[in-house]
């Protein structure tokens, strides 16, 4: 069975996504405490799928989101505007010259290597997105006039603040009023709910998101942590051998939201953070699916910045669902435009629809002339 997706005819977007977006400022091969020059570029984990399903796939996107008035949020705009996203649903928030009341995020990433692994280091407490909240945004009007396929947002907007979950709640809950699919990425961040209730208010929040949701996404600490489910074998070895026990834990997930069509993981073996073994799983109406192409065994990947390679997971999956309704397609999709994704620096795809599908049709590395 298929999911219900509503028509491009009708509908001026593809995607939307709703999330914060920030400036990403990479130290490049070094550290970010040593550091004394930085490339900048956009990210953010809801927005990084909005703007892979545009550059990659060809799909008119857009993201609703806001920033501080002032160059570094105008930096950014003209980072999403580079990417293809559409900028209507921005809000703007006047700037106080110092940040008391708003500001822009920044977040400091080291791409890791070998033994080291990648690490981020977010700054952006009273940042515009962590503010905005219910009412804000006029959802009736997006998703009933303007018309959007499918609506993806995620757990680490739903931490930001006291506001932003009853924002997501809101927005999932008019997008179901329409028919629109609604995606959620899980991505638990302990360091986000550590001073806004901890585990227990995790997974009271995702718990009453999760009832809004066609499609959830996640690792397996994700639904472990966010949805409060256990199962024997998960969390001690994320790769071939717990494969099963996890499979054990999406039963129980949808057991438990039966409201749920799909759900979605990858599944990432790290030897080392540059050497990792790379699939994905995926389960719809009561079948699991596994990519066409993985990168086990003598085919594992090589990483060049692992960040956001979840995301372009996600925005893959989603384009293979618009593009085909077919969870087979859609997961192979999704697992090789992450590999691709994590070839190249920073937290969005450089990748082109045509080198996905050259990859899933069996295509390997040899010199393109």
């Amino acid at each position: 069975m298929s999911l219900e997706i509503k028509s491009s005819k009708n509908c001026q977007y593809g995607c939307i996504s709703l999330g914060e977006v920030m400036l990403r400022l990479d130290p490049g091969d070094g550290r970010v405490n040593t550091a004394r020059q930085f490339n900048a570029w956009e990210g953010g984990g809801e927005y990084n799928v909005a703007r892979g399903l545009r550059r990659c796939f060809e799909l008119k996107t857009a993201v609703v989101t806001a920033f501080a008035d002032n160059p570094i949020g105008r930096l950014v705009e003209d980072f999403i505007l580079q990417g293809g996203v559409d900028t209507a649903l921005i809000q703007w928030q006047p700037y106080d010259g110092l940040g008391r009341k708003v500001r822009n995020g920044l977040n400091f990433t080291e791409r890791g290597f070998g033994i080291r692994g990648a690490r981020g280091t977010a700054d952006r407490g009273h940042t515009a997105a962590s503010q905005m909240k219910v009412g804000d945004v006029d959802w009736h009007h997006i998703f009933g006039e303007l018309g959007t396929q499918w609506f993806h947002t995620g757990g680490i907007f739903a931490a930001l603040s006291q506001s932003t979950p009853e924002m997501v709640i809101e927005a999932v809950k008019i997008a179901q009023q329409y028919g629109t699919i609604v995606s959620y990425d899980l991505n638990y961040r302990p360091s986000l709910w550590k001073d806004f209730g901890g585990l227990k208010e995790c997974q009271a929040v995702n718990r009453e998101i999760a009832k809004y949701v066609d499609v959830m996404i996640g690792n397996e600490e994700d639904f472990s942590a966010c949805l409060g489910f256990e199962v024997e074998g998960v969390g001690e070895h994320l790769g071939a051998i717990n494969e099963a026990s996890f499979k054990r834990m999406i039963e129980q997930v949808v057991k438990g939201f039966p409201n749920l069509k799909a759900t979605a993981t990858t599944l990432r073996d790290a030897h080392t953070a540059t050497l990792n073994e790379w699939s994905a799983l995926v389960w719809h109406d009561g079948q699991f699916y596994e990519p066409t192409r993985k990168f086990q065994g003598k085919e594992i990947l090589e990483i060049y910045d692992r960040v956001g390679g979840g995301d372009s997971f996600a925005s893959g999956l989603i384009y293979g669902f618009l593009k085909y309704n077919d969870p087979l397609k859609a997961v192979s999709y999704g697992c090789v435009h992450g590999a691709l994704a994590m070839t190249t620096p920073g937290d969005t795809t450089m990748a082109s629809l045509q080198e996905v599908e050259k990859i899933l049709a069996g295509g390997g590395a040899r010199v393109d002339r």
